[in-house]
């Protein structure tokens, strides 16, 4: 059982960082290279109206049309407010507006090795799995979403905190013997709870994000930037065109 404990624990922080990178980098590309995408849209609708503007032709207004119905509108209040959810409710951003640390979004896709290797042995003490008692799963649960959240940011100094809380936080009390039927149905749900990670697991790798982050394991930040020059380019390219179609 123990094995089969620590293995969880194990699946379950691999599961954990690759959804913070998934997220975190969700959350750059929309940031970082959103305003490209909305010029590029902006441009293929301008160049569309030149270019109809000057054969009146039907299919090329129709074309026109197309485009500028493409560019996408001011964002209402529903989808402005989605933007503070993620996977655990409140984003990070959000969470911080409502308490006295300063907002702080993701610097980088993924965390510091630094950050990686803090989170990896905060998890490994304080993970809820870890507790057979249900006040010490819930005391657990809450510390760590606090070192999730921690994590997701990349803050090493409040993964340091929370690591000298851990330690000086009480002792488990010792575990008692358990009956076999006790054993048995603890693998049992830690099973079923592998199942559950693999699912999330799947579904991560095969979003369209985890599935960009797959095209660069080593560096998903340096990919971002690879994107955001051929944006550049093709950004330069529209401009010359819709010159052209101008003068």
């Amino acid at each position: 059982m123990r094995v089969a404990e620590q293995a969880l624990i194990e699946f379950e922080i691999a599961v954990e960082t690759f959804r913070v990178e998934v997220e975190n980098f969700s959350r750059l590309h929309h940031q970082k290279l959103g305003p490209m995408y909305a010029r590029l849209d902006e441009l293929d609708a301008r160049i569309a109206e030149a270019r109809a503007a000057r054969t009146g032709d039907p299919e090329d207004l129709r074309r026109a049309q197309e485009a500028r119905a493409a560019v996408l509108p001011m964002p209402g209040v529903d989808e402005l407010f989605h933007e503070w959810i993620d996977g655990d409710g409140l984003s990070a951003e959000a969470a911080a507006m409502l308490t006295d640390r300063p907002v702080q979004p993701p610097k980088r896709v993924r965390p510091s090795e630094e950050a990686r290797k803090l989170y990896r042995e905060l998890a490994r003490k304080a993970h809820p799995d870890l507790a057979r008692e249900e006040g010490e799963r819930r005391r657990r649960e809450e510390f760590i979403t606090r070192v999730n959240a921690a994590y997701a940011r990349g803050d090493e100094a409040l993964l340091r905190e929370l690591s000298a809380e851990w330690e000086a936080g009480p002792v488990p009390v010792a575990e008692r013997l358990s009956e076999s039927e006790e054993l048995y149905a603890r693998l049992e749900w830690l099973a079923e709870r592998k199942d559950m990670l693999s699912a999330l697991a799947r579904e991560l790798e095969e979003s369209a994000i985890g599935a960009m982050l797959r095209m660069a394991p080593e560096d998903p930040d340096q990919l971002l930037e690879e994107i955001a020059e051929q944006l550049l380019a093709q950004v330069s390219q529209r401009e010359a065109e819709l010159a052209e179609l101008v003068q």
